[in-house]
């Protein structure tokens, strides 16, 4: 698999911040201290770094451009991300001034897609205004307290599995189990699994409830330890055998190891309530394929494609 260098991997992020439609500040969070280059700024606390046919680039872009980017490039040391970033802006705004030269802001495609850009940029300035103040340190341990701290952890399984096309193929297989077959040499003969089959024979060590689909888990959860399933478990890959070798529960997982899963979770939250308060401070009306409009409580079906 290929890698690319730091340069490579900011420059490329840079390319693509401007199509996100996440709030950069809910979807990277803010920038470290330590990754923005404002401590090595002269008295000019906005300075200007390059211009473009008299269009300035200044310091605070590359501050936004660095709040857009993932945590591990964020770190990188400012001799590297500033320069690199630097040449990026710049290109891009030799590409924006020639571009609106040729006149393609005027054709009717490209305005309309500078029109979504605008209303994306205002919606998600907007959630980001409703939702990052709520992100707090006091908000995350908050929600550890009621979710996870003093309870239980998630329950786990360990089991391995055969896999195979069809159902007549499993239960062929649960006879062999039933007459004494050995599992772990019938996955790895005829399980059509390639992650588990022949390394492991069918293995697929502890999970948690999530980590499965629900059909499987159900099955697998319904096993005690040292047996096996009696019936086929269908799932969108085929047909499986499970057989359950242990349960257990997991610790209680620390607060710093469920963070980021929490801020996350309050991020969607936020944003739930914050879509919620807009729709109810605006009228909104649905129509109907013949122009009508419908009924308030009319079911949210748009009209058929032709």
């Amino acid at each position: 698999m290929r890698t690319f260098g730091p340069a490579k991997a900011i420059a490329t992020m840079a390319l693509l911040a401007s199509t996100i439609l996440v709030p950069p500040a809910l979807a990277a969070g803010t920038a470290p201290a330590a990754a923005t280059p404002a401590a090595a700024a002269p008295a000019d606390a906005n300075p200007r770094l390059a211009s473009v046919n008299g269009q300035d680039i200044r310091l605070n872009d590359i501050r936004q451009a660095i709040a857009t980017m993932p945590d591990q490039l964020r770190k990188l040391p400012e001799n590297v991300i500033l320069p690199i970033l630097l040449n990026q802006l710049v290109d891009q705004k030799a590409i924006q001034i020639v571009a609106e030269k040729s006149g393609l802001s005027k054709q009717p495609d490209v305005q309309h897609q500078m029109e979504v850009a605008a209303q994306n940029a205002l919606q998600n300035a907007y959630l980001s205004a409703q939702v990052m103040p709520g992100l707090t340190d006091d908000a995350i341990k908050s929600y550890y307290d009621k979710n996870y701290a003093n309870k239980p952890g998630a329950e786990e399984i360990h089991a391995r599995h055969i896999l195979v096309p069809t159902e007549a193929q499993a239960n062929d297989i649960i006879k062999q189990l039933k007459a004494g077959g050995n599992f772990a040499d019938l996955a790895t003969k005829l399980s059509k699994d390639p992650g588990s089959a022949k390394q492991n024979g069918g293995d697929l060590g502890w999970f948690k409830k999530g980590d499965m689909l629900p059909s499987f888990w159900d099955a697998a959860s319904a096993l005690q330890p040292n047996s096996f399933s009696q019936t086929p478990v269908h799932t969108q890959y085929g047909w499986h055998v499970i057989q359950v070798l242990g349960k257990r529960t997991a610790a209680t997982p620390t607060l710093d190891s469920v963070r980021d899963q929490i801020r996350q979770k309050l991020i969607q939250e936020g944003v739930q309530k914050a879509v919620s308060s807009a729709v109810a401070q605006v009228k909104i009306v649905r129509y109907g394929p013949d122009g009508k409009p419908l009924p308030e409580n009319a079911p949210n079906t748009p009209p058929a494609a032709h």
